[in-house]
């Protein structure tokens, strides 16, 4: 059985683990009003249309194409494009971490991730990457929460800013 400082370290990863799943819905969320303001519809219909979207992804790339249409200013374009851009590469991350599953050396309490996922090689097959978490990937993992809040922060501004519906 793992001793005291084991039991933290689990209980600090799932919760860090919760917290970026939090951030990250919540943040994504907001692709709601950027919908609404860029296809110029109510925030009913925008909820529609991102709730028929399945994945972070697709609600990502609407918002992204509706952006680049020819009567966006730049200036919004550039705005928009800049926090998707931002919420792609932190997206990264929590999409490993929840198409992993955890694994915990009973003797070291050694946590580690491993990647429930199959990529094809021309050849062959690969699966169950391992990645240790060390104090490193929980810092990772708090930098992107703290990322994922700017983010979010951000989508607000270009909210107000555009006077997108909220």
């Amino acid at each position: 059985m793992g001793n005291v400082d084991t039991e933290v370290s689990l209980d600090r990863l799932l919760m860090l683990v919760g917290r970026i799943n939090y951030v990250w819905t919540n943040t994504e969320s907001l692709l709601i009003h950027l919908i609404a303001g860029l296809a110029r519809i109510d925030k009913e219909r925008a909820v529609v249309v991102y709730l028929t979207l399945n994945t972070a992804r697709a609600r990502v790339d609407l918002v992204e194409r509706l952006s680049k249409l020819d009567d966006v200013p730049a200036e919004q374009r550039d705005a928009i494009l800049d926090v998707t851009g931002r919420m792609l590469k932190v997206g990264a991350l929590r999409n490993r971490l929840n198409h992993s599953i955890y694994a915990f050396d009973p003797e070291s309490g050694q946590a580690r991730t491993i990647l429930m996922r199959i990529s094809d090689r021309k050849n062959s097959l690969k699966m169950g990457r391992n990645d240790m978490i060390d104090l490193a990937a929980i810092a990772e993992i708090e930098n992107n929460i703290a990322m994922i809040g700017d983010i979010n922060r951000d989508i607000w501004k270009i909210i107000r800013t555009f006077g997108y519906p909220n």
